[in-house]
């Protein structure tokens, strides 16, 4: 099994650190076959909203400019994918789906951060009341619309509570891995998530119980380092979860395929046309 990792961010969503090609040379020598940048996306809004936890729309040309020109430059050491990780928003999926197109996209990661769009501020880390259904409504929804590569840290819902899954999250649980088993969307082990665990002493995201449900189907999970620092970017952290993610009775994949994005809008089209 090759040592791969599609999560990785960039200084542009003004939470991560680091330049670029300080992540890449990590990645080579922490021993990385394929590394995929995928910083949270840019939206074009139909409001003035300016987000603070994604890049923006005039930062993104120098973030392709940024991707490609390592790409080409590290060819001979680590193969790099163009990827970005966006959320299901269903008023601009149309705009992602052109966006994705024109500029070459190799895959989209679904995190799945807001209901809604982030325009409305509704975060579902830790959703509580009617959020808790919604947050599994649309992972459910975004993943059916064929657009990403894999869903990331499924059980981001757990965020900030300490890991207590009432029977109405242990049901959503179920929703997300039929949908997987169903869709085919593989579902992620969030390293990040672990070293967050393992500072506090117990489990948020990933989760035992999540992993154990998702053992009952037959769904595909993919390791994600989710790096926000150089740091992050740690073999031995790659080995400890891919060692905790063995322990669960699912199929661990080293790559995701591109996504044809021209192929997804074309079927849109057809069905529009009926």
């Amino acid at each position: 099994m090759r040592q791969t990792n599609f999560h990785t961010h960039t200084s542009r969503c003004h939470h991560a650190y680091g330049e670029d090609e300080e992540m890449v040379r990590a990645a080579i020598q922490n021993g990385f076959e394929v590394l995929g940048i995928s910083d949270h996306t840019c939206w074009k809004y139909d409001s003035d909203f300016v987000a603070h936890m994604r890049m923006k729309l005039d930062e993104f040309a120098n973030y392709k400019d940024s991707v490609l020109y390592l790409k080409d430059r590290y060819k001979k050491q680590i193969e790099i994918r163009f990827g970005l990780e966006a959320e299901y928003f269903p008023k601009y999926m149309d705009w992602l789906l052109d966006f994705c197109i024109e500029n070459g996209i190799d895959y989209l990661i679904f995190g799945n951060h807001y209901y809604g769009t982030d325009e409305d501020h509704i975060y579902l880390g830790g959703a509580k009341g009617e959020y808790i259904k919604g947050y599994f409504d649309t992972c459910v929804e975004g993943m059916k619309t064929g657009m990403y590569a894999y869903l990331a840290h499924p059980e981001l819902i757990l965020r900030d509570t300490g890991g207590f899954i009432t029977p109405e999250i242990e049901e959503g649980f179920h929703r997300i891995c039929k949908i997987s088993q169903d869709y085919n969307v593989p579902l992620e082990f969030n390293v990040l998530g672990m070293q967050h665990n393992m500072r506090m002493g117990y489990e948020e995201y990933p989760h035992t119980k999540f992993w154990q449900i998702a053992a009952q189907y037959n769904v595909k999970a993919i390791l994600g380092m989710d790096a926000h620092r150089v740091g992050d970017l740690d073999q031995k952290l790659y080995n400890l979860a891919l060692e905790k993610l063995s322990k669960f009775d699912v199929e661990i994949i080293d790559d995701v395929p591109s996504i044809d994005y021209k192929k997804i809008k074309a079927e849109k089209i057809k069905v529009w046309q009926k």
